[in-house]
């Protein structure tokens, strides 16, 4: 068994590393499809959120969503509000509970039953909005608490709906440099 404490301590680099209730993942990096896709997103919400100061948009942070055992998952891309960055303030080691948003990745080595445990878990914790990107298909898969998943493809816009209200993205911005 696994803690969050000893999870924080592993080498980075090589892999990306997650806490399943004690038990370590280790997932590979992200190919260059896929990290094209977060740098885009990344950008876009980064820039939307600190225009209006919303909150922090992160890439890869680790959030702690259980304890004994410890579970620590950590998106690609992560927006919490300025109002839950202020209650909690400086947050040594990994952040004490869900995102407001969770951006996940489908990538070629992943099992969907991994990612669908993911994305599982940041809802059940308190997370609003989940995305996952697919960047093969050029897909976006939204999942809400309690709401059917909404793909998008193709000429769909991507949008902050409740979460990050006013801000879109064009899934073909999105996924526009990707070979």
């Amino acid at each position: 068994m696994t803690t969050a404490e000893e999870l924080l301590r592993l080498p980075r680099g090589r892999a990306r590393h997650e806490l399943v209730r004690g038990e370590l993942r280790t997932m590979p990096l992200f190919e260059m499809p896929e990290a094209r896709a977060i740098s885009q997103l990344l950008h876009s919400l980064r820039s939307y959120a600190c225009e209006r100061r919303l909150g922090s948009v992160l890439p890869s942070v680790g959030f702690q969503l259980e304890t004994n055992p410890d579970t620590v998952r950590g998106p690609a891309v992560a927006f919490i509000t300025r109002e839950r960055v202020s209650a909690l303030g400086h947050t040594p080691g990994y952040w004490p509970e869900a995102p407001t948003l969770a951006v996940e990745v489908y990538a070629p080595s992943d099992v969907y039953s991994q990612v669908a445990d993911r994305v599982a878990d940041y809802l059940e914790h308190g997370t609003g909005v989940v995305w996952v990107l697919d960047a093969r298909r050029r897909a976006v898969a939204v999942h809400r608490p309690g709401q059917p998943v909404r793909m998008l493809t193709g000429d769909d816009v991507l949008d902050g709906e409740d979460v990050l209200p006013g801000w879109t993205l064009p899934l073909r911005e999105l996924f526009h440099d990707i070979g």
